[in-house]
């Protein structure tokens, strides 16, 4: 049978595997029942198991009946602190934790690429490193596992790299997609407090109000994004939490507030790290109060490997046809996936699975499991084919 034929013939246990996932969401790095199921579903697999020790990371390695190149898949597992609002009959029993992202999905076809890639041992000329990540949603979980060794899990560095991550908008549904160079953005975070002096809401002019002067940050990081950017280099400022006082007529000693910053260049994070932090210290001080500023480094740009990439367009476009379609602009979400492709060549490759419109990380977003033995099916047809080439170790 074909590696399609035999990941359709296992789509039933990857949902029910998806769906007991999606049921009992986990936070962070710390990920036990998560864990647990990813364990129970490898048993009996030919794997040399590994569990994290920082986090409850598991990392597999399939040896082939041959020596060759080693390929690592990635998955991640940990869901978000947002609380499900779809009405599914297997939603979240967890209350504020929802796999919005589809990281349930994620784990479930690299379970299903690891007992087909099994199956097919004898024909496996090197070894797959299977990564079940947690921590990917802001916690760097990536970072914990290459500090414990998962890219040279094998016995050695890898020599490529994947990672499928589906969309529930801006794909098409059962699309997979990629493109060379920078795919995702990097992602940081900006933290503003605007200290003044608090006072009567009925006599500003005895206080110094932060509020005004945090607002007038807030607009002008807006303007310097349109201003201080090439269009063609872009950057994305979005202030996403605002805070400051308790009542409407006191003005409070601060204001506070934080930004996701989202670029897609080496030089433009560089100027953008340094324009707002210049900007938010400037405003504060020219209404005479002080600005306390914290650039939060975080995830870099995720770039994929051209050759890597054009080999991820050839096979899937040979799975199926028609089903590949290059991805036309960098996406501006960030993915700790990242830094494995800083360290090995490799893709990271978008499939649309969508339900009902609603982006990734909405309360509504719905993922449709009817992709889950595509994707396991791409995995270990990817595996196959990269280990199968010597000339590429």
């Amino acid at each position: 049978m074909s590696v399609i034929e035999d990941a359709a013939a296992i789509q039933d246990e990857l949902v029910a595997l998806r769906r007991r996932l999606h049921a009992e969401p986990e936070i962070g790095l710390r990920l036990p029942r998560t864990q647990d199921e990813v364990l129970a579903a490898l048993d009996g697999l030919p794997l040399e198991l590994t569990l994290g020790e920082a986090l409850t990371s598991v990392t597999g390695v399939l040896r082939g009946a041959r020596p060759g190149p080693v390929v690592l898949l990635r998955a991640d597992m940990d869901a978000l602190p947002v609380q499900e609002r779809t009405g599914l009959d297997y939603a979240s029993r967890v209350d504020g934790a929802m796999h919005a992202c589809g990281h349930d999905l994620h784990t479930a076809m690299l379970v299903g690429a690891a007992h087909l890639l099994a199956a097919r041992r004898e024909e496996l000329a090197g070894d797959v490193v299977f990564m079940f990540q947690p921590g990917e949603e802001g916690w760097d979980g990536s970072a914990a596992m290459i500090a414990e060794g998962v890219l040279d899990a094998a016995g050695r560095r890898a020599d490529a790299a994947y990672a499928l991550h589906v969309f529930s908008a801006g794909v098409p549904h059962g699309v997979f997609s990629a493109r060379p160079g920078t795919a995702m953005a990097a992602s940081d975070g900006l933290e503003v407090t605007v200290v003044g002096s608090g006072g009567h809401g009925a006599r500003p002019h005895r206080a110094q109000d932060p509020i005004p002067v945090a607002c007038e940050i807030v607009t002008a990081l807006q303007t310097l994004v349109t201003r201080r950017h090439d269009v063609f280099d872009p950057v994305v400022v979005t202030v996403g939490s605002f805070h400051a006082g308790s009542k409407r007529n006191v003005i409070p000693d601060t204001a506070r507030f934080e930004a996701t910053l989202r670029t897609f260049s080496a030089p433009a994070r560089a100027r953008l790290k340094d324009a707002v932090v210049t900007l938010a210290r400037s405003v504060a001080q020219a209404h005479g109060l002080h600005a306390e500023v914290e650039y939060v480094d975080g995830y870099p740009m995720t770039v994929n490997d051209p050759r890597e990439t054009a080999f991820v367009s050839d096979t899937i476009t040979d799975l199926f046809d028609g089903r590949f379609r290059p991805l036309a602009h960098p996406m501006p979400g960030g993915e700790d996936f990242s830094r494995v492709l800083r360290e090995v060549p490799g893709a990271f490759i978008p499939l649309g699975a969508g339900r009902g419109g609603t982006d990734n990380h909405s309360p509504r977003a719905e993922f449709d499991d009817a992709v889950l033995a595509d994707g396991a099916a791409v995995l270990t047809e990817l595996a196959l084919r990269r280990t199968a080439d010597p000339t590429r170790r």
